[in-house]
Protein backbone atom coordinates (compact mmCIF):
# COMPACT_ATOMS: atom_id res chain seq x y z
CA UNK A 1 0.00 0.00 0.00
CA UNK A 2 1.38 3.57 -0.71
CA UNK A 3 0.23 6.93 -1.81
CA UNK A 4 -0.61 7.22 -5.55
CA UNK A 5 -1.78 11.09 -5.66
CA UNK A 6 0.42 12.79 -3.25
CA UNK A 7 2.43 12.15 -0.27
CA UNK A 8 1.14 15.04 1.58
CA UNK A 9 -2.30 14.52 2.94
CA UNK A 10 -4.63 18.04 4.83
CA UNK A 11 -7.94 16.73 6.60
CA UNK A 12 -10.45 20.10 6.62
CA UNK A 13 -13.62 19.95 8.20
CA UNK A 14 -16.54 21.71 7.89
CA UNK A 15 -19.21 21.65 10.30
CA UNK A 16 -21.90 22.65 9.01
CA UNK A 17 -25.81 21.77 8.32
CA UNK A 18 -27.37 25.00 7.65
CA UNK A 19 -27.59 24.38 3.69
CA UNK A 20 -29.73 20.97 4.52
CA UNK A 21 -33.15 20.45 5.79
CA UNK A 22 -32.64 18.11 8.09
CA UNK A 23 -30.16 19.02 11.75
CA UNK A 24 -27.33 16.71 12.68
CA UNK A 25 -24.78 16.98 9.56
CA UNK A 26 -22.64 19.23 11.30
CA UNK A 27 -21.20 16.86 13.21
CA UNK A 28 -20.14 14.49 10.35
CA UNK A 29 -16.30 15.71 10.41
CA UNK A 30 -16.50 14.77 14.01
CA UNK A 31 -17.96 11.40 13.69
CA UNK A 32 -15.61 10.56 10.55
CA UNK A 33 -12.32 11.26 12.73
CA UNK A 34 -13.95 8.84 15.59
CA UNK A 35 -14.13 6.10 12.94
CA UNK A 36 -10.60 6.32 12.55
CA UNK A 37 -9.83 8.59 9.23
CA UNK A 38 -6.43 9.66 10.12
CA UNK A 39 -4.82 6.46 11.32
CA UNK A 40 -6.16 4.93 8.07
CA UNK A 41 -4.56 7.46 5.48
CA UNK A 42 -1.32 6.83 7.56
CA UNK A 43 -1.54 3.45 7.41
CA UNK A 44 -1.33 4.13 4.30
CA UNK A 45 1.37 6.02 4.10
CA UNK A 46 0.04 9.42 3.97
CA UNK A 47 1.10 12.17 6.11
CA UNK A 48 -1.66 13.50 7.51
CA UNK A 49 -1.98 17.01 8.76
CA UNK A 50 -5.51 17.88 10.44
CA UNK A 51 -6.54 21.52 10.02
CA UNK A 52 -9.65 21.16 12.53
CA UNK A 53 -13.28 22.41 11.72
CA UNK A 54 -14.52 25.39 10.12
CA UNK A 55 -17.66 25.96 12.15
CA UNK A 56 -20.63 27.74 11.06
CA UNK A 57 -22.94 29.44 13.68
CA UNK A 58 -26.32 28.99 13.36
CA UNK A 59 -28.39 32.84 12.62
CA UNK A 60 -31.55 33.75 14.82
CA UNK A 61 -33.86 33.99 11.25
CA UNK A 62 -32.38 31.97 8.29
CA UNK A 63 -33.93 33.58 5.85
CA UNK A 64 -32.44 36.18 3.69
CA UNK A 65 -34.69 39.54 2.24
CA UNK A 66 -35.18 39.16 -1.36
CA UNK A 67 -34.59 35.47 -1.95
CA UNK A 68 -35.79 32.41 -0.57
CA UNK A 69 -32.82 30.48 0.30
CA UNK A 70 -32.20 29.28 3.34
CA UNK A 71 -29.32 30.85 6.12
CA UNK A 72 -27.61 32.59 2.88
CA UNK A 73 -25.40 34.95 4.62
CA UNK A 74 -23.48 32.41 7.11
CA UNK A 75 -23.67 29.60 4.46
CA UNK A 76 -21.19 32.16 2.23
CA UNK A 77 -19.02 33.28 4.35
CA UNK A 78 -17.97 29.36 5.89
CA UNK A 79 -17.81 28.64 1.92
CA UNK A 80 -15.94 31.74 1.47
CA UNK A 81 -13.30 30.32 4.11
CA UNK A 82 -12.95 26.96 3.09
CA UNK A 83 -12.17 27.95 -0.52
CA UNK A 84 -9.58 29.92 1.42
CA UNK A 85 -8.28 26.97 3.17
CA UNK A 86 -8.22 24.71 0.11
CA UNK A 87 -6.44 26.98 -2.35
CA UNK A 88 -3.77 27.70 0.76
CA UNK A 89 -3.49 23.69 1.32
CA UNK A 90 -2.60 23.15 -2.61
CA UNK A 91 -0.05 26.52 -2.28
CA UNK A 92 1.75 24.42 0.15
CA UNK A 93 1.39 21.64 -2.31
CA UNK A 94 -0.49 18.96 -0.20
CA UNK A 95 -3.83 17.12 -1.07
CA UNK A 96 -6.79 18.42 0.35
CA UNK A 97 -9.47 15.83 1.81
CA UNK A 98 -12.69 17.89 3.18
CA UNK A 99 -15.13 16.06 5.56
CA UNK A 100 -18.76 17.75 5.92
CA UNK A 101 -20.83 18.94 6.56
CA UNK A 102 -23.91 19.35 4.16
CA UNK A 103 -22.65 19.01 0.53
CA UNK A 104 -22.93 23.15 0.09
CA UNK A 105 -19.83 22.99 1.22
CA UNK A 106 -18.60 21.33 -2.19
CA UNK A 107 -18.74 25.29 -3.38
CA UNK A 108 -16.08 26.16 -1.23
CA UNK A 109 -14.20 23.21 -1.95
CA UNK A 110 -14.33 23.53 -6.17
CA UNK A 111 -13.63 27.11 -5.91
CA UNK A 112 -10.34 27.09 -3.62
CA UNK A 113 -9.37 24.47 -6.06
CA UNK A 114 -10.16 26.53 -9.16
CA UNK A 115 -7.71 28.64 -8.43
CA UNK A 116 -4.76 26.29 -9.00
CA UNK A 117 -6.39 23.49 -11.41
CA UNK A 118 -8.10 25.47 -14.02
CA UNK A 119 -9.42 23.05 -15.82
CA UNK A 120 -10.86 20.63 -13.47
CA UNK A 121 -13.03 17.73 -14.26
CA UNK A 122 -15.63 16.28 -11.50
CA UNK A 123 -16.99 13.22 -10.59
CA UNK A 124 -20.10 13.17 -8.37
CA UNK A 125 -21.59 10.60 -6.39
CA UNK A 126 -24.88 11.67 -5.65
CA UNK A 127 -27.97 10.28 -5.27
CA UNK A 128 -29.52 14.16 -5.88
CA UNK A 129 -28.48 16.63 -8.69
CA UNK A 130 -27.38 19.43 -6.91
CA UNK A 131 -28.13 21.81 -10.02
CA UNK A 132 -31.00 23.77 -8.33
CA UNK A 133 -30.34 27.67 -8.12
CA UNK A 134 -32.68 29.95 -6.30
CA UNK A 135 -35.55 30.33 -8.85
CA UNK A 136 -35.80 26.55 -9.05
CA UNK A 137 -35.35 25.09 -5.84
CA UNK A 138 -38.50 23.38 -4.01
CA UNK A 139 -36.71 23.96 -0.59
CA UNK A 140 -34.14 26.86 -0.52
CA UNK A 141 -31.49 24.46 0.92
CA UNK A 142 -28.30 25.17 -1.00
CA UNK A 143 -26.63 21.99 -0.34
CA UNK A 144 -29.26 21.38 -3.54
CA UNK A 145 -26.91 23.72 -5.71
CA UNK A 146 -22.99 23.53 -5.41
CA UNK A 147 -22.74 22.11 -8.94
CA UNK A 148 -25.55 24.99 -10.32
CA UNK A 149 -23.01 27.30 -8.52
CA UNK A 150 -19.71 26.33 -9.85
CA UNK A 151 -20.74 26.46 -13.14
CA UNK A 152 -21.63 29.95 -12.07
CA UNK A 153 -25.77 29.71 -12.10
CA UNK A 154 -27.20 31.23 -9.31
CA UNK A 155 -27.29 33.68 -6.61
CA UNK A 156 -24.30 36.29 -6.74
CA UNK A 157 -23.36 35.76 -3.15
CA UNK A 158 -22.66 32.34 -4.02
CA UNK A 159 -21.31 32.36 -7.68
CA UNK A 160 -18.76 35.14 -6.34
CA UNK A 161 -17.00 32.92 -3.53
CA UNK A 162 -13.46 32.52 -5.17
CA UNK A 163 -13.78 34.54 -8.16
CA UNK A 164 -16.45 34.54 -10.80
CA UNK A 165 -13.74 33.64 -13.44
CA UNK A 166 -12.82 30.29 -11.49
CA UNK A 167 -15.80 27.88 -12.84
CA UNK A 168 -16.38 24.82 -14.32
CA UNK A 169 -16.94 23.61 -17.66
CA UNK A 170 -20.30 21.01 -17.76
CA UNK A 171 -18.69 19.18 -20.36
CA UNK A 172 -16.28 17.69 -17.48
CA UNK A 173 -18.81 17.02 -14.80
CA UNK A 174 -20.36 13.18 -14.60
CA UNK A 175 -22.92 12.43 -12.29
CA UNK A 176 -23.26 9.26 -10.55
CA UNK A 177 -25.54 6.83 -8.27
CA UNK A 178 -28.54 9.56 -9.33
CA UNK A 179 -32.23 8.25 -8.98
CA UNK A 180 -34.24 11.38 -7.33
CA UNK A 181 -33.23 14.69 -9.88
CA UNK A 182 -36.38 18.09 -9.40
CA UNK A 183 -37.88 18.87 -12.42
CA UNK A 184 -35.65 22.16 -12.89
CA UNK A 185 -32.66 19.95 -12.25
CA UNK A 186 -33.74 17.48 -15.04
CA UNK A 187 -34.00 20.58 -17.54
CA UNK A 188 -31.19 22.04 -17.05
CA UNK A 189 -28.76 19.36 -17.01
CA UNK A 190 -30.19 18.06 -20.58
CA UNK A 191 -29.55 21.89 -21.58
CA UNK A 192 -25.68 21.80 -20.19
CA UNK A 193 -25.27 18.26 -22.16
CA UNK A 194 -23.73 17.27 -18.89
CA UNK A 195 -23.42 13.31 -18.45
CA UNK A 196 -25.54 11.23 -15.75
CA UNK A 197 -25.06 7.76 -14.63
CA UNK A 198 -28.77 7.18 -13.25
CA UNK A 199 -28.66 3.84 -11.50
CA UNK A 200 -30.54 2.50 -14.85
CA UNK A 201 -27.39 2.64 -16.37
CA UNK A 202 -25.20 0.88 -13.44
CA UNK A 203 -27.81 -1.57 -13.44
CA UNK A 204 -27.62 -2.04 -17.24
CA UNK A 205 -23.66 -1.18 -17.92
CA UNK A 206 -22.03 -2.25 -14.93
CA UNK A 207 -20.20 0.17 -12.43
CA UNK A 208 -16.34 -0.89 -14.03
CA UNK A 209 -17.94 0.53 -17.75
CA UNK A 210 -19.61 3.53 -15.85
CA UNK A 211 -16.61 4.68 -14.18
CA UNK A 212 -14.23 3.86 -17.36
CA UNK A 213 -16.59 6.59 -18.91
CA UNK A 214 -16.77 8.92 -16.29
CA UNK A 215 -12.83 9.01 -15.93
CA UNK A 216 -12.82 9.84 -19.71
CA UNK A 217 -14.82 12.89 -19.75
CA UNK A 218 -13.68 13.97 -16.16
CA UNK A 219 -9.75 14.24 -17.26
CA UNK A 220 -10.28 14.70 -21.10
CA UNK A 221 -8.48 18.05 -21.34
CA UNK A 222 -8.48 18.56 -17.39
CA UNK A 223 -5.62 18.98 -15.42
CA UNK A 224 -7.00 16.69 -12.54
CA UNK A 225 -9.98 15.08 -11.01
CA UNK A 226 -11.79 16.18 -8.13
CA UNK A 227 -14.30 13.74 -6.45
CA UNK A 228 -17.31 14.95 -4.19
CA UNK A 229 -18.92 11.60 -2.73
CA UNK A 230 -22.04 12.46 -1.07
CA UNK A 231 -23.09 9.34 1.35
CA UNK A 232 -26.97 9.64 0.22
CA UNK A 233 -25.41 7.87 -3.15
CA UNK A 234 -25.11 4.78 -1.36
CA UNK A 235 -28.21 2.79 -0.60
CA UNK A 236 -29.46 3.20 2.42
CA UNK A 237 -28.66 -0.23 3.82
CA UNK A 238 -25.22 0.78 3.63
CA UNK A 239 -25.74 4.31 4.73
CA UNK A 240 -28.20 4.56 7.10
CA UNK A 241 -27.23 8.10 8.65
CA UNK A 242 -27.89 10.65 6.13
CA UNK A 243 -30.48 13.24 5.45
CA UNK A 244 -31.97 12.53 1.82
CA UNK A 245 -32.18 8.81 2.17
CA UNK A 246 -32.96 7.55 -1.42
CA UNK A 247 -33.54 3.41 -1.84
CA UNK A 248 -32.04 1.81 -4.63
CA UNK A 249 -28.79 3.53 -4.44
CA UNK A 250 -24.96 2.16 -4.86
CA UNK A 251 -23.83 -0.94 -3.03
CA UNK A 252 -20.79 -1.12 -0.73
CA UNK A 253 -18.85 -2.98 -3.35
CA UNK A 254 -19.65 -0.81 -6.37
CA UNK A 255 -18.61 2.46 -4.56
CA UNK A 256 -15.30 0.37 -3.78
CA UNK A 257 -14.54 -0.38 -7.04
CA UNK A 258 -15.56 2.89 -8.45
CA UNK A 259 -13.07 4.69 -6.34
CA UNK A 260 -10.56 2.28 -6.79
CA UNK A 261 -11.03 2.87 -10.52
CA UNK A 262 -10.33 6.39 -10.39
CA UNK A 263 -7.53 6.18 -7.63
CA UNK A 264 -5.51 4.34 -10.21
CA UNK A 265 -5.47 7.33 -12.99
CA UNK A 266 -3.76 9.17 -10.46
CA UNK A 267 -5.52 11.92 -11.61
CA UNK A 268 -7.01 13.09 -8.62
CA UNK A 269 -6.43 16.14 -6.94
CA UNK A 270 -9.15 17.14 -4.33
CA UNK A 271 -11.73 15.02 -2.83
CA UNK A 272 -14.78 15.60 -0.12
CA UNK A 273 -17.18 13.51 1.70
CA UNK A 274 -20.30 14.55 3.03
CA UNK A 275 -23.40 14.38 4.23
CA UNK A 276 -22.99 11.77 6.99
CA UNK A 277 -25.33 12.74 9.66
CA UNK A 278 -24.77 11.03 13.17
CA UNK A 279 -27.73 11.70 14.70
CA UNK A 280 -29.59 9.30 12.37
CA UNK A 281 -27.10 6.54 12.04
CA UNK A 282 -26.61 3.51 13.20
CA UNK A 283 -23.52 2.90 15.23
CA UNK A 284 -21.59 5.33 13.29
CA UNK A 285 -21.69 2.75 10.65
CA UNK A 286 -22.25 5.65 7.88
CA UNK A 287 -19.34 7.31 9.22
CA UNK A 288 -17.35 4.11 8.81
CA UNK A 289 -18.39 3.26 5.27
CA UNK A 290 -17.14 7.12 4.65
CA UNK A 291 -13.79 6.35 5.99
CA UNK A 292 -13.36 2.90 4.17
CA UNK A 293 -14.53 4.71 0.84
CA UNK A 294 -11.41 7.27 1.53
CA UNK A 295 -8.77 4.77 1.94
CA UNK A 296 -10.17 2.96 -1.63
CA UNK A 297 -9.95 6.52 -3.58
CA UNK A 298 -6.37 7.41 -1.51
CA UNK A 299 -4.88 4.00 -3.04
CA UNK A 300 -5.43 1.32 -0.43
CA UNK A 301 -4.54 -2.05 -1.73
CA UNK A 302 -5.15 -5.31 -0.03
CA UNK A 303 -2.15 -6.95 -1.42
Amino acid sequence: MKPSINERLSIIGVAIDLGAGTPGVSLGPAAIRYAGVTDRLENIGYEVKDEGDIVAIKPENPKTEGTNLKNLDEVVRVNTELCDKVSKTMEEGRFPLVLGGDHSIAIGTIAGVLRHKKNLGVIWFDAHGDINTDETSPSGNIHGMPVAVSLGLGHEKLTSIGGIENKLDAKNIVFIGSRDLDAGERKVLKELGITVFTMHEIDRLGMPEVIDRAIKIASEGTDGIHVSFDLDGMDPIYAPGTGTRVPGGLTYRESHLALEMIALTEKVVSAEFVEVNPIIDNMNQTAKSAVALIGSLMGEWLI
